[in-house]
């Protein structure tokens, strides 16, 4: 008996499963992202590497579906969405996947100390970023519904609320980035050159977790527009 693709199945019932499965590993993979950040507060190098390993692991399930859905998508759809919107769209859920990946091989590469003071400001950074990653989750999630009501409708209206919170989670990662940056500057002074340029950089990526997320969303916003 010849094996079944368990892909395909997926596949079979609806072309937008794959691209939630996929952000669901990649939510999955973000979620990390704050234990990692919790264990560097600690000073748990040990930690920090097995939590790296997972989100290696994590980033390298979401690119097989990637690779899958982007394999086995047809060249036509019928159904209001475009292919090149879903593949946008899967792209800019991977990017999370990505930045998550990049962090951990940061933290792993160069041993990162977190200034007096600077612990609570980052972890608060790192949990609103990983909110914007749950957040775009749930609004992918919707994508049956909008689907079974032609992207009009009430399901629509939530949908966009939805993106809307979304921005403002964005907008508040923003701004704790801005209130990090500052903490960092105090402590200038007391560390190693490179280890601040290191630290701007390693803001710069979990900021992008969110922006990433918010775009997701953004995305799915200019296809509910159409």
């Amino acid at each position: 008996m010849a094996g079944s693709n368990p892909f395909a199945s997926l596949f079979g019932r609806s072309p937008f499963k794959p691209l939630q499965e996929h952000m669901r590993t990649v939510k999955k993979c973000a979620a990390q992202v704050t234990k990692l950040f919790e264990a560097l507060c600690e000073d748990d190098q040990k930690k920090v590497a097995e939590i790296k390993e997972r989100i290696f692991e994590l980033e390298n399930e979401a690119d097989d579906i990637k690779n899958q859905l982007r394999a086995h998508l047809p060249k036509s759809l019928f159904m209001p969405v475009d292919r090149r919107d879903l593949l946008e769209v899967l792209d800019l859920q991977d990017s999370i996947a990505d930045t998550a990946q990049d962090i951990a091989g940061l933290l792993v590469e160069r041993k990162m100390e977190v200034a007096e003071g600077m612990a609570q400001p980052l972890l608060n950074m790192v949990r609103r970023c990983v909110d914007a990653c749950d957040q775009a989750t749930r609004i992918i999630e919707r994508l049956d519904e909008l689907v079974e009501t032609g992207f009009r409708g009430p399901e629509s209206d939530a949908v966009i609320e939805m993106v809307e919170q979304l921005n403002k989670i964005e907008s508040d990662t923003d701004q704790m980035g801005l209130e990090l940056a500052r903490s960092l500057f105090v402590h200038e002074d007391s560390m190693n050159a490179v280890s601040v340029v290191f630290w701007y950089d390693l803001i710069r990526m979990i900021g992008e977790l969110a922006d990433y997320a918010e775009k997701v969303g953004n995305r799915l916003r200019l296809l509910l527009a159409r």
